[in-house]
């Protein structure tokens, strides 16, 4: 759907995934929660993330065990990934705002994973008053997607065996993983500078 502009320019990426746990020893929450959702970002925004600023807080086990990251990118576009371990609930909630609709991934919907929102914001100035702003709000119809039922990494394999079989370059190549790994480490870098911005 953003391929094809459904949503129109991008305003935003907006993504929580929280949990109780599980508590690692030998990474951060950054690190193992973040690069799902940074690999989905990076796939869906098609422009190159320019800077991360990043905090977090280590309560339990001397890592980071809650995270706030933003990421900034060309044309106002802007992510923000909230990782943490200390949550009551489980949750795994995506939203993207955009010029035309707005869309909203919930992993844990059993049959309406992908909501899009025809939803959105118009302003304009008045020709008399350029000082007054003249709002209007669109709100549309919500519409489900059929989304096939499969697990996650079992069509992850497949596709990876698949382009083996094919001798086909993947679309989440390594390329794609080194820029993930990149954000992770800016990430990190912002989190022990208490929220320095890092260009990348």
């Amino acid at each position: 759907m953003v391929d094809e502009g459904a949503l129109g320019d991008l305003y935003y990426y907006d993504s929580l995934r929280v949990n109780l746990g599980l508590f690692q020893h030998d990474v951060n929450v950054i690190w193992d929660l973040a690069p799902h959702d940074l690999s989905i970002m990076d796939h869906v925004i098609k422009e190159k993330a320019e800077a991360v600023v990043a905090t977090g807080e280590k309560h339990l086990n001397g890592v980071e065990d809650i995270a706030f990251i933003t990421v900034y990118f060309p044309k106002r576009i802007i992510a923000h990934i909230n990782v943490n371990w200390l949550s009551p609930v489980k949750v795994r909630t995506t939203l993207i705002g955009g010029e035309k609709k707005m869309l909203v991934w919930n992993d844990l919907e059993a049959d309406e994973k992908i909501k899009i929102y025809d939803k959105g914001v118009s302003m304009s100035t008045n020709p008399g008053n350029l000082h007054q702003l003249l709002v209007s709000y669109r709100s549309g119809d919500m519409w489900a997607p059929q989304v096939e039922q499969i697990e996650a990494l079992r069509a992850e394999t497949g596709y990876f065996l698949k382009c083996i079989e094919e001798n086909k370059t993947p679309f989440n190549d390594g390329i794609n993983g080194l820029r993930v790994v990149r954000l992770l480490e800016a990430a990190e870098k912002s989190v022990s500078q208490r929220g320095a911005l890092v260009t990348l």
